[in-house]
């Protein structure tokens, strides 16, 4: 296996710190610890590259919090100056991180994405019906509470594996156990903090151990992984069926985790594969009910919001018919003009 040496430097050099908060601080220039931070940008950067120079740099603490996307999730946020030095660890991370990847990992990547996921899951299923004439069938799976269950140990021996530089894992180390999620025990630490931007790239490397099985080990010829949701698409549904076994069996032996009981389905292509907010059917894909109940709430609620910045709330309704122009509804687009239109008169 590839590793990478001598990125310490390169990550904790204050080029790379400044750049890391250049990137940080953009959308969120009027937050108030970042204001803070930047009051005194320069002695805030120095500061934290003399502390990573001298190894003596400790992550901060989290502040928790709920938001709705559209399932309640728990947020946890880093101090300012832990989340700049998570972004300059991504810069030159990722890049090394992510040819690795398999070209089916849509999550959390460059160029990649749920519509990119959406398409892919379109074409399998056309070349495995053979153009929507043979039988086709769609299993798709859940982790059950992925962030919550990522093992420590387990990602980080995946991390001595590939990175064969011990100040570089020693303090990716100091950010997985700065946070621990309630499963966790006095012998388990488990989980990374879904605020982190580290932890998008955590999670594709720990779930990039099941991707090489499936396509390795499994050969599973038509398969796709959006964080911990993923999908097999076959001509046979007792091969898809059978797969469940082998690929429990690699989850719990290898990465401590379970799939989802209630989010473990086999579907015939002409029912419906429900995928990443969209449901792809033979010839054309519509929006997931509860995605299109959802568009329809979120644009009366930012029209609402913004009803007096007539641009701010056109941005929104854009921002919907883009969502909506990857789907065949036409019917819901022009709808959703129709109540921008009332919103906004009215």
């Amino acid at each position: 296996m590839k590793t990478f040496t001598n990125l310490y430097t390169e990550i904790t050099d204050t080029k790379n710190l400044f750049l890391a908060w250049k990137v940080f601080r953009r959308g969120k220039t009027k937050k108030k610890d970042v204001l803070r931070f930047e009051w005194e940008l320069e002695q805030n950067i120095f500061a934290l590259h003399r502390d990573l120079k001298n190894k003596s740099y400790r992550h901060g603490t989290y502040k928790g919090f709920y938001i709705t996307d559209p399932k309640r999730r728990h947020i946890h946020k880093a101090t300012v100056r832990d989340r700049v030095l998570h972004h300059a660890i991504y810069n030159k991370l990722y890049p090394l991180f992510d040819p690795l990847f398999i070209a089916t990992s849509f999550s959390c990547r460059v160029n990649k994405g749920t519509h990119k996921g959406v398409l892919w899951l379109e074409k399998a299923t056309r070349k495995v019906s053979k153009n929507y004439t043979k039988p086709c069938f769609v299993l798709k799976c859940d982790i059950r509470r992925f962030f919550d269950s990522v093992d420590h140990s387990v990602l980080i021996g995946i991390l001595n594996r590939v990175i064969d530089d011990v100040e570089v894992v020693s303090l990716l180390e100091e950010i997985i156990g700065s946070f621990s999620a309630g499963t966790s025990n006095l012998f388990e630490r488990k989980g990374i903090p879904i605020g982190n931007l580290t932890s998008q790239l955590f999670a594709n490397i720990y779930m990039n151990e099941f991707d090489q099985f499936m396509k390795h080990t499994v050969k599973a010829k038509h398969y796709a992984r959006y964080t911990d949701d993923f999908v097999v698409v076959a001509d046979n549904e007792q091969y898809l069926i059978d797969l469940l076994k082998p690929v429990s069996d690699f989850l719990g032996e290898h990465l401590k985790l379970s799939l989802h009981p209630n989010k473990v389905s086999v579907h015939k292509l002409h029912n419906g594969a429900d995928y990443l907010g969209y449901v792809v059917l033979p010839h054309y894909k519509r929006l997931r009910t509860k995605t299109r109940r959802r568009v329809y709430k979120g644009l009366m609620r930012k029209v609402r919001e913004s009803k007096s910045n007539s641009e701010t709330a056109e941005q929104s309704l854009n921002s919907y018919l883009g969502a909506l122009s990857h789907a065949s509804e036409y019917k819901v687009s022009e709808d959703l003009k129709n109540l921008y239109w009332f919103l906004m008169t009215n």
